[in-house]
């Protein structure tokens, strides 16, 4: 059952971190007036749902990259 429990920490991790972004990047607070992270000079522009889905793309294909480098060739 470990397995099982890696693949459901993985799925948490992952809804954390996309929560987090959108926290931070996406959602205009009404106290602020704008995001956190442009509050913060992190960044200058709102993001959208689809950079961060572009941005979450690019890391899964540098991690398949790397994987690639290290499979035995036959």
């Amino acid at each position: 059952m470990k397995f099982n429990n890696h693949i459901k920490m993985e799925g948490l991790e992952a809804y954390v971190a996309l929560h987090f972004m959108y926290y931070n990047f996406i959602r205009i607070h009404k106290t602020l007036k704008t995001t956190p992270a442009m509050a913060a000079g992190i960044t200058e522009k709102l993001w959208s749902i689809g950079e961060i889905i572009d941005l979450i793309d690019a890391k899964e294909e540098l991690r398949d990259r790397s994987r690639r480098k290290y499979k035995p060739k036959y």
